[in-house]
């Protein structure tokens, strides 16, 4: 019966292609599922034999630790090399939706408050 090796959902498209390559490498026989036309369901890589699942898992858990320090590793160089925006940036690039967003912010914590206060007096 076929297990579940690898959640796609929310994953980037660069790390999904890298988990199937290296499968694909290895010889490990696999299909994927979709999340559907809703995005619903569950978009995943299924592997089809337990030893073959073993296999895949150890692969992935490696893949996924390297990766994740590499990612890491690169968004602490964008960030040391300024290619990160900071706040005062995004301000200064989009002031308009930057305060609209922070109006939004506040809109809806006054509405979320404002019946606990009313509860209370």
């Amino acid at each position: 019966m076929a297990k579940l090796a690898f959640r796609l959902n929310n994953v980037p498209v660069e790390e999904a292609d890298l988990v199937r390559s290296l499968l694909v490498d290895q010889e490990i026989d696999f299909y994927e599922t979709t999340a559907g036309r809703w995005g619903i369901s569950v978009a995943a890589i299924w592997v089809k034999t337990d030893e073959e699942f073993t296999r895949a898992r150890e692969l992935i858990e490696q893949f996924q630790v390297g990766h994740s320090r590499a990612m890491r590793d690169q968004y602490t160089e964008d960030v040391n090399a300024g290619r990160v925006p900071t706040l005062w940036q995004l301000l200064r690039a989009s002031p308009v939706i930057f305060i609209t967003y922070w109006l939004l912010i506040g809109a809806v914590v006054v509405i979320s408050v404002l019946p606990i206060y009313g509860y209370f007096n």
